[in-house]
């Protein structure tokens, strides 16, 4: 396990929320940060993004995430994070720029670099591309292969 703070990003917390097979690391990441044992980042638009991929990708109802995700920000312990002011957005597309990542990426770096986050939490590989602070793909290239037969591709 990498150092904390941690920074979440939308795989994660959408992961934690499926049924999927290979949702349990992501699940017990959620589960220490809501319960405080580790020390969580977690920007709102990472939220959002999570109820899109939970709607499109894990086939759950609207509602349903809408639920899960609601009372996923009932948890008093994370650091919810909500600056979307443009300075760091013009900042995350500098990331972006430099890393050659997408423009969510390039944000949720800029955010934990500002947060002074050590670890970002993820599902892919692109956040490696910043020397700024460690980043933990939280699935092996097994249950990465594994999750994307669940999804069907």
């Amino acid at each position: 396990m990498s150092e904390g703070p941690y920074l979440f990003d939308v795989g994660v917390i959408a992961l934690a929320h499926t049924d999927a097979p290979v949702r349990e690391t992501a699940l017990s990441y959620v589960k220490r940060a809501i319960s405080g044992d580790i020390d969580a980042v977690v920007p709102y638009p990472a939220v959002v993004g999570a109820h899109n991929v939970l709607t499109t990708y894990y086939g759950r109802s609207n509602d349903e995430a809408s639920r899960l995700l609601g009372n996923f920000m009932d948890a008093k312990r994370i650091h919810w994070y909500d600056g979307m002011d443009e300075d760091t957005v013009r900042g995350g597309f500098a990331q972006a720029s430099d890393a050659n990542v997408g423009g969510w990426d390039g944000y949720y770096a800029r955010v934990a670099m500002t947060e002074g986050v050590n670890t970002v939490l993820t599902i892919d590989d692109d956040f490696e591309r910043f020397d700024a602070f460690e980043t933990d793909v939280i699935l092996s290239a097994e249950e990465f292969r594994e999750l994307n037969s669940y999804l069907g591709g």
